[in-house]
């Protein structure tokens, strides 16, 4: 391992993102770094997320929320390609086309604990690896749990 994988392993066990029978998703997405987005006066929460020129990745690959709600996302295209941005967001996902050098924002709303994918649906980018995902940490409503008992953990 390099040193910059040794620090992306540190990050994402930190997070809680890796392991096992925790959100082995830092083994999944295999690029790009963990990322916070930070809550604004109003509620809102912000964060940046770019493509990096000639890396077909989402920087950062994985976005933390601290909770859902609401969410401003500037996404930012240094790329030499275009490429896009399919958004998941309660109701519709959203789609923002990202011409070759430019930024755009989007907002979605996102209200429960999960984790939510999304990629780049020109061409072949999701198959390349332009895939990122947003991870809301918490506990599920009561009024969303199922209703039946405990099951066994490992």
């Amino acid at each position: 391992m390099t040193t910059t994988e040794d620090d992306r392993a540190a990050e994402l066990a930190a997070a809680g993102l890796d392991g096992q029978n925790r959100a082995a998703l830092g083994r999944l997405l295999g690029s790009g770094t963990i990322g916070y987005a930070e809550e604004g006066s109003d509620g809102v929460l912000r964060a940046t997320i770019r493509i990096p020129e000639d890396e077909i990745c989402y920087e950062p690959g994985i976005l933390i929320l601290p909770h859902g709600g609401d969410i401003e996302l500037t996404l930012i295209n240094d790329d030499k390609n275009t490429h896009c941005a399919v958004l998941p967001s309660n109701g519709d996902p959203k789609f923002i086309w990202l011409v070759n050098h430019s930024k755009g924002t989007a907002k979605i709303n996102l209200d429960g604990p999960g984790t939510y994918y999304y990629g780049s649906a020109s061409g072949n980018d999701e198959g390349r690896g332009l895939t990122g995902s947003i991870v809301i940490g918490g506990e599920v409503p009561d009024h969303a749990k199922l209703d039946r008992p405990p099951q066994p953990r490992p």
